[in-house]
């Protein structure tokens, strides 16, 4: 006798609306397709007070609330996870999300934290505004200069930010240069330093930042991993279960989550990652060696490009570069005429974000850049390259610094 039987035995002609509600068919249990299964949820269903008084959502066990996690999430978890080469991954609802769920998480008042020069501007705001009113404070350093990172860590440094390569310039830092620093300050302290490495250029495809140094690794799966322009979510992933113990249990306190079609986007996006990486990795590095050799063009941005900052410490710890380039015009070109570059792309869209589609442009004032040391009289314009045809998004190119340079 099914429950909704035994319940009409005991409450006679029930009406069809709580019929419906309360329908005793159950689907099959063994279907499988190559999609994994869309759960939705805020409630979960309980079989008995027990089971409601002992279940523990915390090591994917067992299901509890919707926040908490259901089938879908968890999946993408353990798939991002070992995308990665980590061993456990919580999932927020953006790449700037999981920078905040990570300086909540392990930081307290008194605390100093460093970060690159270079590093995303949000992570740098997020530090010189909230973390500030916390009584936390960020201080910066030199990314291509592991002994200046050496010089700044103080007995209250408890988080180190790495980042590679740098958001808009693209230097490509000595990332087990810079971890060895943070693991020979940390040792013996009761309080570990921890380094966290953004890796969304990366991806868990050009290099594996745990095998770097990294002890946590977190990216905006807004980019590569979702592939469509179309989500926002980041991911934190470590192989240490204390650390995730530590996120877990903040990321439950603020109530995080990410929704079931969100998690389906990506998820869907996965399988495709490797051939999405290298098809505008490849573009990318074509687009940028023409690019330097063009009139008006000063300096290209690309680690894969000899002469470009990091080059020779990208060749050795990568095996792709993305899809970004940056590109600095000559001194002498009037800043309207970059703007007018910028207005001439057709192809290039106007927008940020990255490994979407769609190939994008934005340009950047000199002031946002890293201070007194960026040696250009113009701001860089950075390029992502989309999965266009690469003549036709060199055609674009071309005809935008003809403009650039009438």
């Amino acid at each position: 006798m099914s429950d909704l039987q035994a319940t009409a035995t005991l409450v006679p002609a029930l009406s069809q609306p709580t019929v419906l509600i309360h329908h005793s068919y159950r689907p099959p249990a063994d279907f499988e397709a190559p999609a994994p299964g869309v759960h939705k949820a805020s409630t979960v269903f309980f079989p008995s007070v027990a089971a409601l008084r002992s279940r523990d959502w915390k090591d994917k066990s067992a299901y509890t609330y919707g926040l908490h996690g259901t089938p879908t999430t968890f999946t993408l978890e353990e798939h991002i996870a070992t995308l990665e080469g980590g061993a456990h991954c919580v999932l927020v609802p953006s790449g700037l999300a999981a920078i905040a769920l990570v300086d909540m998480a392990l930081l307290r008042a008194g605390d100093e934290l460093l970060i690159p020069h270079n590093a995303y501007g949000p992570n740098k705001s997020f530090a010189a505004v909230e973390l500030a009113g916390w009584g936390i404070v960020a201080r910066y350093y030199d990314p291509m200069n592991p002994a200046d990172l050496a010089a700044r860590i103080s007995d209250k440094t408890r988080l180190v930010w790495l980042e590679a390569a740098g958001s808009v310039t693209l230097e490509f830092p000595d990332l087990p240069a810079l971890t060895a620093i943070v693991r020979q300050a940390s040792a013996g302290r009761a309080r570990p330093i921890v380094s966290v490495l953004d890796n969304t250029w990366g991806a868990g495809v050009a290099f594996c930042g745990f095998d770097l140094g990294a002890d946590l690794v977190m990216q905006a799966l807004t980019k590569y991993p979702s592939g469509g322009g179309d989500v926002l979510m980041g991911s934190v992933v470590t192989r240490d279960p204390a650390l995730h113990r530590e996120l877990l249990l903040t990321h439950m306190r603020l109530g995080l989550g990410v929704g079931a079609n969100d998690a389906e986007l990506v998820l869907r996006g996965l399988p495709s990652i490797a051939l999405r990486y290298a098809a505008q990795d490849a573009a990318a590095r074509e687009l940028a060696g023409w690019m330097q050799a063009q009139p008006g063009v000063k300096q290209v941005l690309h680690p894969a490009l000899p002469g470009s900052p990091g080059h020779e410490t990208w060749q050795r710890d990568a095996r792709g570069a993305a899809s970004l380039f940056t590109v600095v015009f000559d001194d002498a070109i009037a800043p309207e005429r970059v703007v007018a570059f910028c207005d001439a792309l057709k192809l290039f869209r106007l927008g940020y974000s990255w490994a979407g589609p769609v190939s994008l442009c934005v340009p950047y004032e000199r002031s946002e850049m890293r201070g007194r040391d960026w040696p250009h009289a113009h701001g860089p314009v950075r390029l992502a390259v989309g999965l266009e045809s690469v003549a036709d998004l060199r055609a674009d190119l071309a005809q935008a610094l003809r403009v650039l340079n009438a």
